[in-house]
């Protein structure tokens, strides 16, 4: 067979992958029901991998790498191109890119200067990607014709940046501990 069974996962994030450009092009020409499917399938892909990956053991480090790479390019993608067609504020994209440039540049940071570290998302962390991607969805499925309470589209906005900030400050919290302790274990 050309294709093992265990490479299943990877190539479900590899098309994940691939399917960024249709649904950056659907948001752009605002073909926003088109995009609500490409989004749909891109998160039954994202569930589908992680559980073959899971259940069956088929798991490489190409898709530790790659499935969170794939989830972030989507993400980032539908705040681009929702800012760039108005339907986003700049400052709330400039926020959550901000929060993550600042996450990543920290954590490069901490391995050069200091060693080795174990990155895995915090609680907040996760429930502020959570709520990222739900609030896309929600002004999608908006832009589509589905009619959604005002409120939430108004204070989603306020919802992601408090929880892009909060998220944000706890990492530099934690990390920056970590880099004091190991600064002070060394003067000991």
């Amino acid at each position: 067979m050309l294709l093992e069974w265990r490479h299943l996962p990877n190539l479900l994030t590899f098309m994940r992958i691939i399917l960024v450009i249709p649904f950056a092009a659907c948001l752009y020409f605002e073909y926003f029901k088109q995009a609500l499917i490409l989004f749909f399938i891109a998160g039954l892909s994202d569930g589908v991998d992680g559980f073959l990956a899971r259940q069956f053991n088929w798991k490489s480090r190409f898709g530790a790498i790659a499935d969170p790479l794939a989830d972030k390019l989507l993400l980032v993608t539908a705040y681009v191109m929702l800012t760039i067609t108005g339907h986003l504020p700049v400052w709330l994209t400039a926020l959550v890119f901000a929060r993550d440039i600042i996450i990543v540049s920290s954590a490069l940071i901490y391995h050069y200067w200091i060693g080795p570290y174990e990155m895995k998302p915090s609680m907040l962390g996760k429930v502020n990607t959570f709520i990222q991607i739900v609030y896309v969805l929600v002004v999608v499925v908006s832009l589509s014709g589905i009619e959604m309470p005002a409120v939430v589209l108004t204070y989603g906005v306020w919802v992601v940046a408090t929880l892009a900030v909060l998220s944000c400050a706890q990492y530099a919290f934690v990390w920056g501990r970590k880099a004091y302790l190991h600064r002070k274990s060394i003067k000991a």
